[in-house]
């Protein structure tokens, strides 16, 4: 809603919220004189169309003083597949450092709909190590590989409804260059979009534990929680990291953690538009 006020005179437009069928030039104003129509029962733009024009006018004077130029009524899907200025453009294999700064979701690896691998390096002098290797998204949406009791897990919080959780049948080794490691192997989608297949547990080249999980289509976030490593620096995953917040792992030392992903990532623009809107 647009609407400005001079001298005992009001004008109103409405514009609905981003949808792709409508334009700001075809937006209908109203007018309304509140010193004697407070409740702005009657509309009078058509009865003074040149008051009408002046108050549009100052409108636009005022947004242009005040920052809010330009006006922007492209659909979510437009927004979505403009091009935007991008640090590196997408790959096969990710590396992220415990320490760094958050990494936003619309250069973070993408996962959806394909099969990956996530591979955490670490030092493990001696028992006791926990917390967050990797964790990218929150609790409406992500995922998670961390150590508790001892032993490494994996969780997929699908779209915040969902807890599917892996939990290693083994004790974590001690030593150093110790790979932990997740790895999600698709067989199939059901219904399109919603990767489903065979999520498994590594120490090394040895499988500690395995099961079946579902991947969500959509992007863990539009805007806001992204990726860390070493920590969860937003809302927690999951609530079964054990410590505080930020959940850092602790007990040894998280060299680095190595993303890896094969196949066509999947887009579905439509739905990554629905989501967009109902964050509105």
């Amino acid at each position: 809603t647009r609407g400005i006020w001079h001298d005992g005179w009001q004008a109103v437009t409405t514009h609905p919220a981003i949808s792709g069928w409508a334009r700001f030039p075809d937006d209908t104003w109203e007018l309304y004189h509140t010193q004697i129509d407070r409740a702005e029962l009657h509309d009078l733009a058509a009865e003074e169309p040149g008051r009408l024009a002046e108050l549009i006018g100052l409108w636009f004077h005022e947004a242009g003083a005040n920052q809010a130029l330009p006006l922007d009524d492209r659909s979510a899907v437009e927004i979505l597949t403009t091009p935007r200025p991008q640090l590196a453009p997408p790959r096969n294999r990710y590396v992220y450092r415990a320490g760094g700064a958050e990494v936003p979701e619309s250069v973070a690896v993408n996962i959806r709909n394909r099969s990956y691998s996530i591979g955490a390096l670490v030092d493990l002098p001696e028992p006791g190590a926990s917390g967050v290797l990797f964790a990218h998204g929150s609790r409406f949406g992500g995922h998670a590989l961390y150590v508790k009791d001892n032993r490494l897990r994996y969780e997929y919080n699908f779209l915040g409804s969902e807890e599917q959780r892996i939990v290693a049948t083994e004790d974590l080794p001690t030593g150093e260059n110790l790979l932990l490691a997740a790895s999600f192997d698709k067989d199939g989608e059901d219904p399109p979009g919603i990767a489903h297949g065979v999520l498994t547990l590594y120490y090394g080249d040895r499988k500690v534990g395995e099961g079946r999980i579902k991947t969500q289509p959509g992007k863990f976030s539009i805007a806001g929680e992204g990726l860390s490593a070493g920590r969860d620096t937003g809302e927690p995953v999951t609530d079964d990291y054990p410590g505080t917040a930020p959940w850092a792992f602790i007990g040894g030392t998280l060299n680095r953690v190595a993303v890896d992903v094969s196949g066509e990532p999947y887009v579905d623009l439509e739905r990554e538009a629905a989501a967009m809107l109902s964050r509105e």
